[in-house]
C-alpha cells in the first residue's frame, strides 16, 4: 500500500475540528498535523471536511437489495454490489450488514436460509470486489419458530459481529400502536387487512411457546461465543433491566423516553435511526431521536433503511444546534466501532485504519446545507 498525504483538510477529531493534514502509510493513518504542510504533493481536499470512515451497525438495506418487492427475488451477487455501491457513496466504510432469522412465511427473505447470500459475502470479500468492509449483524425474531433452525448458517462464521434479539409482537414494543403495525404489515410485506388480522391471533401464542427459549439460546451463544449483543425496541425500564442481566452492550431503537434513560443509566449504548432525525420522528410514533440526543440519550445512529440518512442525520443534529460537530460525528464513527468490538477504526488517530471520507459542505438556494461525499478511502485505497 502507497503512502498518500491528505491536505488543506477540515479534519473532524474526538474532541473537535481543526485545519490541517493527514498522512497515510500501509493501510493506516501514520500522522495527523494541524496547520500548513510542506508537502508539495497528496490530496489537496480543498477545505472540505475529511472524516473517519462511517461505521453502520444496523442496516436493512441488503435485504431490500435481495427482495426489491414483496415475494420478488433478486439474485444475490448482483444485489450484494448495488448494496455495496450504495453504502460506499453514503461514506459508509464499515457495515454490519443486517439479516433477519426467524419468519412463518417460507416465501419472505427472513423465513429462508442464508446460506448463498453468506457464501456470496465470502466470494466478493476473497475477490476484492466490495468497496465497503463488511460484517453480519443477525436480527433474531424470538416467536418464530424457526429461528434456531434458520440460524445455522451463520453458527461460527468469522464475519458475525453482533447478534440482536427481537419480537415483533403486534400490541408491545414497536408495535403497541396495532393501526401503525397494521399499516407497515399491508404496505411494506403486502399482507391483507384479513391476513393481518389472522397473524395478529398467531402472535401471542407463537411468543408465548418460542420466546423464551430462544431468547436464552442466542444469549447463551453470544456469551460462549464473544459475540456483541443489542436488545431492539425495548419499551420499558423492565426490558432494558433484562437486557443488562443477558449482557447486551446496545439498546436498539428505544421506543420510550424511559427505556433511553434505563438504557443510559445502566451503560448500554442507545442506538436510534438516521430516519428519524431527518422525517423529524419515529415512523412508528415512538420516541423521536432528536429528543434523546438532547437529553444526552443518543450514543449511536444507524442509517436502518436509508443509507444516505447518517450524513444527513449529523448535519441536522449540528445545524439544529442540539450536538457539536465532534459529538454527532462519534454516533457514527467511533461509538458504533466501539459498540462492534472494533477498536482499529473510527476515529482520525495515528494507529488506526485509513479509513476516510471527503465532506463537502454545499450551500443551498433556501439557506440549508447537504453533505456530499466526495470521495471515499478503505485502509488508504480510494475505492469511490
Amino acid at each position: 500500500m502507497s503512502a498518500a498525504v491528505f491536505r488543506n483538510a477540515r479534519m473532524v477529531l474526538r474532541d473537535e475540528v481543526v485545519q490541517g493534514s493527514l498522512q497515510v502509510e500501509g493501510g493506516r493513518i501514520a500522522a495527523v498535523s494541524s496547520g500548513a504542510t510542506s508537502a508539495l504533493q497528496g490530496i489537496d481536499l480543498g477545505g472540505d471536511y475529511l472524516l473517519p470512515g462511517l461505521v453502520e451497525v444496523h442496516t436493512d438495506n441488503f435485504e431490500r437489495h435481495l427482495m426489491p418487492r414483496p415475494k420478488v427475488q433478486w439474485a444475490e451477487m448482483p444485489a450484494l454490489l448495488a448494496h455495496d455501491a450504495e453504502i460506499a457513496a453514503a461514506g459508509i466504510t464499515t457495515v454490519l450488514d443486517a439479516l433477519g432469522v426467524g419468519e412463518a412465511d417460507v416465501d419472505s427473505l427472513r423465513g429462508s436460509a442464508w446460506n448463498r447470500v453468506l457464501s456470496t459475502i465470502d466470494t466478493c470479500t476473497e475477490r476484492n470486489l466490495l468497496r465497503a468492509d463488511h460484517h453480519l449483524h443477525v436480527r433474531c425474531e424470538l416467536p418464530a419458530p424457526n429461528t434456531i433452525d434458520l440460524f445455522g448458517p451463520f453458527h461460527g462464521h468469522p464475519r458475525l459481529s453482533l447478534i440482536s434479539l427481537m419480537d415483533h409482537t403486534p400490541g408491545q414494543r414497536q408495535w403497541e400502536d396495532l393501526e401503525q403495525a397494521r399499516t407497515y404489515y399491508t404496505g411494506k410485506k403486502g399482507w391483507s387487512s384479513e391476513k393481518f388480522e389472522r397473524q395478529v391471533q398467531l402472535a401471542a401464542t407463537l411468543q408465548a411457546q418460542y420466546a423464551e427459549p430462544h431468547r436464552a439460546y442466542f444469549v447463551d451463544y453470544c456469551r460462549t461465543h464473544g459475540i456483541s449483543l443489542a436488545s431492539h425496541d425495548d419499551t420499558t425500564v423492565a426490558h432494558v433491566e433484562q437486557a443488562h442481566a443477558e449482557g447486551a452492550g446496545m439498546s436498539e431503537f428505544p421506543t420510550t423516553l424511559a427505556a433511553a434513560q434505563a438504557a443510559h443509566e445502566r451503560g448500554l449504548l442507545t442506538v436510534m435511526g438516521g430516519p428519524n432525525v431527518v422525517r423529524g420522528g419515529s415512523h412508528s410514533g415512538n420516541v423521536a431521536a432528536a429528543d434523546l440526543a438532547r437529553a444526552g440519550l443518543l450514543d449511536i445512529l444507524s442509517s436502518d433503511y436509508v443509507p444516505g440518512s447518517l450524513l444527513s442525520a449529523v448535519m441536522r443534529l449540528v445545524d439544529d444546534e442540539i450536538l457539536s460537530v465532534p459529538r454527532a460525528v462519534a454516533t457514527v464513527t467511533c461509538n458504533p466501532a466501539k459498540a462492534a468490538g472494533m477498536a482499529d477504526r473510527g476515529e482520525l488517530a495515528a494507529g488506526l485504519r485509513a479509513d476516510l471520507i471527503q465532506v463537502h459542505m454545499a450551500d443551498l438556494p433556501d439557506g440549508s446545507r447537504q453533505a456530499v461525499v466526495r470521495g471515499v478511502w478503505r485502509e488508504g485505497q480510494r475505492v469511490l
